[in-house]
This record gives C-alpha cells, structure tokens and sequence, in this order.
C-alpha cells in the first residue's frame, strides 16, 4: 500500500474524483443517447472512450470527454437524414480530420475564433436542445427543425394539459429539473451525491413507487448496439451534404473541446493544456467512437469542472472513470430499463439552459453590443436555419464586425480663411470606409486649392486609392489649382 502511494502519490483523489465524475456522467451519457435518436448504450461507449482512450493521451490532465449536450442537435438531424449507422463513417472521419489538424498544428488557431460565434453557438444548441427535449418530457413527438419546435410549444403543452399520461410525463420532468436547480442548495452531506444522478435517482424511484405511465429507457445490450460500419457504409462520403456534416462536427466538436479547455485551465494550477495534442487526443477517441458505430465526443465542461472539484490531481481520475462506465454497462445494463425518459430529458433541459449565456449577454451590453449582435445573429440563425449555417452566419459577421472596425478612419480638415484647405487622413482607409471619406472630401469647397496629406494612413486598399485620384481629378478640374497630394 505504501509502495503504491509512493508511485502514485495521487491515487487517493484521483479515485475519488474518478467516482465522482462517473456518478456525473453516467445520467448524462443516457441522457444525450436517447435525445440524439440513438440506443442508450451507445452513450455509455463513448463515455468508455472518452475515459479510457482520450484519457490516457496528452493534451489537457484533467478535462473529461464524452457524448456532449452541445452535439446532441447535430448527431439527431444526422441519424434522421442519413440513418444510424452512418455515425460509423460520419465519427470515423471526423476523428481522422481532427488528427490531421492537430499534426497540422492547427489546434491553437480554434482559439481565434470569435467568442461571440462559439457562445451564439451554444445559445443556438441550448434552445433547439430545451424546445426539443420540452416535447420529450411530455411525451409528444418534437417537430423536425429547431423553429418548429419552438412556434409548436404552446399547442403542444396545451395538448397534454388534456392528456393523464402527459401530465405525469411532464411533472416527472419538471420535477427533475427542479432537483437540478435547488440541489446546490441543499446541506453538504447530501451534496456528495452529483446533482444528474440524485434527480435521475428520484425521479425513478417516484415513478416506481408511483407506478405513474411513464416511457422508460429501452435496452438492448451493449454488445447489441455496437455497430461497427460495414466496407459498403463508406460509399456514403459520396454524399455532398454529408461531407459538410463532417465538416459541421468537426468545426463544432473541435472548438466547443477547446475552449473548455481553455475554461478547465482556469479552474486549476496544474499543467495548462497543449491544444494540438489535445486536438490529437480527441480524434483518436472519435476514430474509436466512429468504429465502433457510437456517438462523437467532445471535452464536456460539467464532467470536467465535477472532475476539477472533486480534487483529482492527474488523468488518472479520468481514465478510471471510463473504467467504471464499462463495469457498470458490462454488469448492470438492465438498470437503464428503470430510468424514466422524461427524467432524461429534464436532466438535458438543464444542460440546455446552461448553454445559454445569460451573464456574458448582461456584462457585454453596455460596452461591446455588437458582441451580443453576433451572438445573438448566430444563435437565431442555428434555430431559424441549421447548425453548420448558423455558425457561419456568426463567423462571416464577426469577421465584418473586425473588418469595419479595423477601417477606423480620421479626417481632419485645416481651413485658415486664406490659402488652400489642409486635409489629413489618419488610420485604415478601407473599401468599408469610402462612403464617409468620399462625403466628407466633397465637402470641401470647389474654388479654392487642396493639400490632402495621407502621411498618417497604416492602409490604403485600391478601392480608397483610385477614389481619391478620381476626386483629385474632379477637384482640379472644377477649381484653379490641382489636388497635391502628400503620399503615405
């Protein structure tokens, strides 16, 4: 015993931590399975993955992967479209590419992305997850897309105030989520049990006891869900629309993983994380996930911030959580059959509501309001529209947002009642500014000469250039002396 604490001085939190973020993740594992349209087992594989494989590579020590909330819309739409087992080539590829980044060193670059796309983009997941989940934990079927779901709310939740079975199915819901919200509030003893599995536990043991006419998780064994893609599979990647699925969770899975890592790093002072090998780390559990026909993964933030607060010290905590998940979907698969899915769908109603940032949304208006613009643009074009254009909707106005605001411009105008107008332009003269330089030179009276000095100007683009050569042109035709023109 003394030997083994002196090789690994931190065995004991990582234990402990590990058992922590298994009673955490097991709950969300099944929970994003069966809103993502697939068996709960497969949730379960790629939470082993996660743990396991993703788990004993570099790149972040303590950030946790898994199926994910913010993938859940994504990987529903693609079942729908193109069927179950295409996850087996759609994960497979997605991995692959994310390795060819991360050997490409291309993983620091997510961190140029705009945080207002990336937090439009979770807000977008988070309302498309509640209104869909909203439907679940009523017992109704959800409409296809993400507006849909939401204009139908109102009838829908009209239609089960009529309906004994809907009623129990949406109480049970209800019920969950306000475990979820007050758990934290509850004294400490009770508070070692992760919130996920206390509300899952309890409302399971409700509906038992209560024998109330509830769905409950359907199960089919684990080696049963397994799907490995079959040689014929591949002739998909045919598919124009879905190579831009691939695409799609690349992009998203690749950037939600890095950015809570970057979150995970300030909740500790251990290691900071390397994002190409932790790019690296998680293709290779998603090429694993996509043989085995499961769901894709990504870092998931509440696993990991579970993980950080329970003290571990090493990834040994996280590789040992995968650990537990095989034990428990090898020995105990039958227990899923209890889990009631409204229970399911309240826990991902939660996570839905988290996605949503409320707080950066109040800190940003006063000063930054085109951020929430961008947010917000992003977040109601994934609900309007889809995923992969709502993304980059956000991304081609965060990029005009820059463009406009990397063209500031200064004119200043010198006139001393005798003798030519002293012009001088100052910063970035950019097609996105010609209007205003164009008025503002226009201005300038007809009949007396112009010294424009454009010394001060960092750019001047072609558009602005032969703008300015035709106003000169114009200016020294109408008045008596030419434009001169100081050259930057």
């Amino acid at each position: 015993m003394r030997a083994a604490a002196t090789a690994f001085p931190h065995l004991r939190r990582d234990f402990a931590a590990s058992l922590v973020v298994f009673l955490v993740a097991l709950p969300l594992c099944v929970g994003v399975a069966v809103a993502s349209g697939v068996p709960a087992e497969l949730g379960l594989v790629t939470g082993i993955v996660g743990g396991i494989v993703t788990g004993m590579m570099r790149g972040s020590s303590l950030q946790v992967s898994g199926p994910a909330a913010g993938l859940t819309v994504l990987v529903f739409e693609a079942v729908q479209e193109f069927g179950l087992p295409a996850l087996g080539v759609i994960v497979p590829a997605t991995g692959l590419l994310q390795l060819l980044m991360g050997a490409l060193r291309l993983g620091r670059w997510f961190r140029a992305i705009s945080v207002a796309v990336v937090e439009g983009m979770l807000a977008g997941i988070g309302l498309v997850l509640i209104a869909g989940q909203l439907y679940a934990m009523a017992g109704a079927a959800a409409p296809a897309s993400g507006a849909a779901k939401i204009a139908g709310l109102p009838g829908a939740l009209a239609d089960a105030l009529g309906d004994t079975g809907a009623l129990a199915s949406l109480g049970l819901g209800a019920g969950t989520i306000a475990v979820l919200v007050l758990w934290k509030r509850m004294p400490g003893a009770l508070r070692t049990v992760p919130g996920p599995l206390a509300a899952v536990g309890l409302a399971t043991l409700g509906a038992t006891v209560f024998a109330l006419p509830v769905a409950t998780v359907e199960v089919k064994g684990l080696l049963g869900s397994v799907q490995p893609p079959s040689p014929s599979s591949f002739g998909q990647l045919a598919d124009v629309g879905l190579l831009v699925t691939i695409v799609a969770f690349t992009l998203i899975a690749s950037a939600e993983s890095l950015f809570s890592a970057a979150a995970v790093d300030r909740m500790h002072d251990g290691p900071r994380t390397e994002y190409d090998k932790e790019l690296i780390a998680q293709g290779a559990g998603n090429t694993v996930c996509g043989a085995l026909g499961a769901l894709p993964m990504t870092a998931v933030i509440v696993r990991s911030s579970a993980n950080v607060q329970a003290g571990a010290r090493t990834k040994a905590s996280r590789v040992m959580h995968g650990v537990w998940l095989l034990l428990f979907a090898a020995l105990l698969p039958s227990v899923l059959a209890w889990i009631p899915l409204p229970a399911l769908a309240g826990v991902l109603v939660h996570a839905g509501a988290k996605l949503i940032p409320v707080r950066a949304i109040r800190s940003l208006w006063p000063e930054h309001r085109g951020e929430v613009l961008i947010l917000v643009v992003t977040a109601g074009s994934i609900v309007a529209v889809s995923m992969f254009e709502g993304v980059l909707i956000g991304l081609a106005l965060a990029v005009a947002k820059t463009a406009w605001q990397a063209s500031h411009l200064k004119l200043e105008v010198v006139d001393k009642g005798a003798g030519p107008v002293q012009a001088y332009l100052s910063g970035n003269a950019t097609f996105l500014r010609l209007p205003k330089i164009l008025d503002s030179l226009e201005a300038l009276p007809q009949d007396r000469p112009v010294e424009l000095d454009l010394s001060g100007l960092h750019h001047l683009d072609h558009a602005c250039r032969t703008a300015l050569e035709t106003w000169a042109g114009r200016h020294s035709a109408a008045g008596t002396d030419p434009v001169r023109v100081t050259s930057p």
